[in-house]
């Protein structure tokens, strides 16, 4: 039993590999946080209800483009440390330390649970006593404790803490660097719903993050912990797009402005854009929210905010429709540079940029190309009729008005003044990134027009 182990006990058996460790949901948090496991000793088990990840992470090949993660994978395949299975009550029952990482998002604008349910069911069909359920997804507070803890309890008969330990320790990762996030770029947070649940969790937690770890008072503490990185950047990002716009009006650069402020250690300005995206920020404040109102409480900031940034792609069309004006085009050709939702990644996910089509298509705009330079496909504009590619050239050659969607840094290396020198071409910057923009019917999301 975990929890009758000192801390040097527990530590000495994960670098020996004598602890087991089963990961339910194999994505983008999942196979980098199994595969942080894996380094610090554990022999581990992948959990996924989609049999072709299964297979690619069995055969040592990554399902995600992810830094380092295919190195690792293949090296812990190899040495039979790290494997993947459909079967998560047979994972559950060979392993000691269970990890929840299955996405929790929004349906019909509510939290749906629906995932981490399954999970849950699948863990207690092979939960034994002394082992340890840490749930590392976001969620809203009070779910480990009163939806995650509920599940375990009255499917296996035990109880939390007296016979098997529950934690809450949230991912604390961004794309494109996952695996050092986890490893060495932040402590990790540990809550438990009790003090043997946390000693445990956090002792091995500390084998695994470079930095340490950080105990919250309980397993809620560290829910909203998680939720309230999320809210700062989403209230933070409305807070630059409604000073860009400002600036655009005011004839000023908000690139210019931000960076001055940003010299006072006490500001620290983000940058505004096309929209938020990706399963984290715009999801984070409406668990908040939520859970507020079921107080009774309102959270009107957090609630606004999240109707500037949501409206964003709507106020990046309205400029698209004032640079067709000026250059009095009724039907242009529009190129919309980037589909993910963060510059030099190939994640989709809740991205403005389909807003942005949908609020074009809205205006009367039919004539449409969308280009990304990692993403091949995309079922959601082919269901639009919107064409996507990867040929930057073929959209830089048949745009009229070209939008700036995704800071990729492809995208920043652009000389759009010689494309402009060749013919007129219409140029909206949804991320404030373009340089070289002479002779460009040009607008920023906050910088002023320039059309000479």
């Amino acid at each position: 039993m975990l929890a009758e182990l000192s801390d040097e006990e527990l530590k000495s058996l994960l670098s020996r590999g004598e602890i087991r460790a089963s990961f339910f949901g194999l994505g983008r948090v999942g196979i980098p946080s199994m595969l942080a496991w894996a380094n610090a000793g554990a022999r581990c088990i992948g959990v996924d209800v989609k049999k072709d990840i299964v297979m690619k992470i069995n055969n040592g090949e990554s399902p995600i483009n992810e830094p380092l993660v295919q190195d690792w994978l293949s090296k812990f395949v190899r040495d039979g440390r790290v494997r993947a299975t459909t079967d998560g009550a047979s994972a559950s029952r060979e392993t000691e330390v269970k990890v929840i990482t299955v996405p929790v998002t929004l349906l019909n604008g509510k939290p749906d649970l629906s995932a981490l349910e399954k999970a849950a069911l699948s863990i207690a069909a092979g939960l034994k006593r002394g082992d340890l359920v840490i749930l590392e997804s976001s969620v809203p507070p009070g779910t480990t404790r009163g939806f995650l803890k509920r599940i375990l309890e009255e499917k296996t008969g035990m109880k939390a803490e007296d016979d098997f330990l529950l934690a809450y320790s949230p991912e604390r990762i961004a794309e494109g660097r996952a695996i050092k996030d986890i490893v060495e770029n932040y402590p990790k947070i540990v809550g438990g719903i009790g003090p043997k649940s946390l000693r445990v969790a956090s002792a091995l937690y500390e084998m695994i993050a470079k930095k340490g770890v950080k105990r919250m008072s309980n397993e809620m503490a560290a829910e909203f912990e998680k939720l309230a990185e999320g809210v700062y950047r989403d209230v933070n990002i409305a807070l630059a797009n409604e000073l860009a716009e400002l600036c655009r009006e005011l004839g000023l650069d908000f690139e210019e402005i931000r960076e001055a402020a940003n010299s006072q250690p006490y500001s620290h300005l983000h940058k505004p854009g096309t929209g938020v995206g990706g399963l984290c920020i715009p999801i984070y404040p409406v668990f908040l929210m939520e859970k507020a109102n079921s107080l009774g409480i309102k959270l009107s900031l957090v609630e606004t905010a999240r109707k500037i940034n949501r409206d964003m792609p709507g106020k990046i069309s309205f400029l698209v429709k004032k640079v067709a004006e000026i250059m009095e085009l009724s039907y242009p050709n529009i190129g919309i540079l980037g589909l993910a939702f963060r510059g030099d990644l190939d994640d989709s996910r809740l991205s403005p940029t389909y807003d942005l089509v949908l609020e074009l298509m809205r205006l009367g705009y039919r004539s449409i190309i969308v280009h990304d330079p990692f993403i091949k496909e995309d079922e959601v504009l082919k269901e639009l009729g919107v064409k996507l590619t990867s040929n930057l050239e073929e959209v830089l050659t048949w745009a009229d008005i070209i939008v700036i969607s995704t800071d990729h840094s492809l995208y920043k290396e652009i000389d759009f003044s010689k494309l402009c020198a060749r013919r007129r071409v219409g140029l909206v910057d949804g991320r404030d990134v373009v340089e070289n923009r002479a002779g460009c019917v040009y607008v920023g999301v906050g910088r002023p027009f320039s059309y000479k």
